[in-house]
């Protein structure tokens, strides 16, 4: 296959898994979106981690909120676990690499709070204990993963949500992340702050 034909591949490839992902995921992405935006309305803050690509979508969608999506607004609380290499690198040599974020959950998060945990695969050690870590403190999660769902999935409680892309390729399950995140961040607002 040359060059261009496998351009073309990747592009029609990514729209199918949108397509497919659109006409799954709306109950979930609204779920989710409704999630947040009540904690949001009662004070809690959103918590966020992710491992390579996902630690980027994490980083995103923090800074989504932090700052603002499409139009002006005060900001919400909302914390990358991702960013700050200190602790990072602290608690992968004096622990492992697996307690990165449960820590940091354990430090920061209260009663009411949001994680937001990403993995393409579910399969995440760290962001597994992430997720414990979480509901051992009150907070709900919303799951963003891939595939299977991994073994994400069967730690979600009722009040949790889990957006599960319906892909297996892993380039495609992070485009599609991508695009929920900023449906997240278009409902969120348009939820607290009214339509445009």
């Amino acid at each position: 296959m040359d060059m261009h034909a496998r351009i073309q591949n990747h592009f029609r490839e990514s729209i199918q898994t949108k397509i497919n992902a659109a006409e799954a995921l709306g109950d979930p992405i609204a779920n989710a979106a409704s999630l947040i935006v009540n904690a949001l309305l009662e004070g809690h803050k959103i918590l966020t981690c992710g491992n390579g690509g996902s630690s980027g979508d994490a980083t995103h969608f923090s800074s989504e909120m932090l700052n603002r999506f499409e139009r002006e607004r005060p900001p919400f609380p909302a914390i990358a676990l991702t960013t700050d290499t200190a602790t990072l690198t602290s608690i992968s040599n004096d622990y492992r690499y697996e307690d990165v974020f449960s820590k940091q959950i354990r430090a920061l998060g209260q009663p009411g709070d949001i994680l937001m945990a990403i993995s393409t695969s579910g399969q995440s050690p760290n962001i597994i204990k992430a997720i414990e870590a979480a509901h051992a403190r009150g907070m709900h999660i919303v799951a963003l993963t891939g595939k299977d769902g991994g073994a994400m999935a069967p730690l979600m409680k009722a009040e949790d949500v889990e957006i599960r892309v319906p892909a297996n390729r892993t380039a495609r399950i992070q485009e599609t992340h991508l695009l929920i995140i900023h449906c997240l961040c278009d409902l969120i607002d348009n939820s607290i702050l009214g339509e445009l």
